[in-house]
């Protein structure tokens, strides 16, 4: 996926978390690594919203290794970067949940060793063997969440429960309504709403999507994952298609946009953890990973960033105000009709050629 999360400020909070409470001990890992010949430093390739100085000041703390993050904006700008073999210098990288798959396939991961690993029992049974990296051989999760619909509720009563509602209410949300700039997101929920999979390899499927956004086309203000949160807030728009983690951070600025997951079904994303095979710090990978999954960490994390952590432990730390919250945990009737994104071969050169014909007309 592109950019689309905004949110991983302020996570000072971590500044004073001690990690000796969690049963681990990190100068024993630092000694491994420092004595295994590894630098004492560690470079990180992430998403530009998963940089933050504290974070990264706190690890440093307690293992001594030093933090430095180059960032991208989208997974094909990561995967182009290391495969033309500007990826040497790093030993995590944060792949979403269908990259994974795509840089297993390429042949770019470590296979992780779990016997390295503590705290992954952790891990919810949602995201202990997942589909796009059986029993978690690749990757760890980090974050997850879902695609769905925000409005602004003091201007649109009637609450829109599905995708359809955009159609419905054209004349009415003309030039005021934003899509993702994301081509398997946008016709993915539009083959749901048609009762198709996210992942349809069925051409006939994937152009009636298609011929649908294009009666919808006039009315669509951009297709645009970043900028819509500025323009709804000013009030310019009335709704736009965005990503959970997003929702729930613009929603606390003003509690007046509502977040809603269609009816029909959505995407389920995963951002996660892997390990490069040019990867110079491997003990500092495991190191990172360790600190990641310790239940502590995961909940300081979430409830500091109203995010949704995929560690079970972690969430049992959280307050019941974010336990509850339903837009960072959605109700398994809601998640049962949601996909994740799935690679689809030569299929996807469908999609691109009818995204390219949408968004240039």
């Amino acid at each position: 996926m592109t950019t689309r999360r905004q949110f991983l400020k302020g996570l000072a909070t971590l500044s004073s978390l001690s990690l000796t409470s969690c049963g681990w001990k990190l100068a024993d890992v630092r000694a491994t690594s420092i004595n295994s010949g590894q630098r004492d430093q560690l470079y990180i390739y992430t998403w530009t919203q998963y940089t933050d100085r504290q974070l990264f000041k706190t690890f440093s703390a307690q293992t001594g290794m030093k933090v430095l993050a180059d960032v991208y904006d989208s997974n094909d700008v990561m995967l182009a970067k290391l495969q033309a073999g500007g990826g040497g210098a790093y030993s995590i990288i944060y792949p979403s949940d269908y990259m994974v798959q795509k840089m297993v396939d390429k042949d770019l991961l470590v296979e992780i060793n779990h016997d390295r690993l503590i705290g992954l029992e952790n891990l919810l049974p949602r995201f202990s063997n997942p589909s796009y990296d059986p029993n978690n051989r690749y990757s760890i999760p980090f974050n997850w969440g879902t695609t769905g619909l925000i409005y602004n509720s003091e201007k649109i009563k009637d609450a829109p429960e599905d995708w359809e509602y955009l159609w419905q209410n054209q004349e009415r949300l003309n030039k005021r309504i934003t899509l993702l700039n994301d081509v398997r997101e946008v016709m993915g929920a539009v083959l749901r709403m048609l009762g198709y999979s996210y992942n349809s390899r069925n051409a006939t499927e994937i152009k009636q999507a298609y011929e649908k956004l294009t009666l919808l086309k006039p009315a669509i203000a951009a297709f645009d994952t970043d900028a819509w949160q500025n323009q709804i807030m000013a009030g310019d728009l009335l709704m736009a298609m965005c990503y959970s983690t997003d929702a729930v951070k613009i929603s606390q600025e003003n509690p007046k946009l509502k977040y809603v997951i269609p009816r029909s079904g959505s995407s389920l994303w995963t951002d996660t953890i892997v390990i490069p095979k040019s990867a110079p710090n491997l003990a500092g990978a495991y190191t990172w990973i360790n600190f990641i999954l310790q239940p502590e960490v995961a909940a300081q994390i979430s409830k500091g960033l109203n995010i949704s952590t995929p560690n079970s432990a972690g969430f049992e730390q959280l307050p019941k105000r974010i336990k509850n919250n339903a837009n960072l945990f959605p109700p398994e009737s809601i998640l049962t009709n949601c996909e994740r994104i799935t690679p689809l071969g030569q299929t996807e050169e469908i999609y691109d050629r009818y995204w390219t014909q949408l968004t240039s007309s």
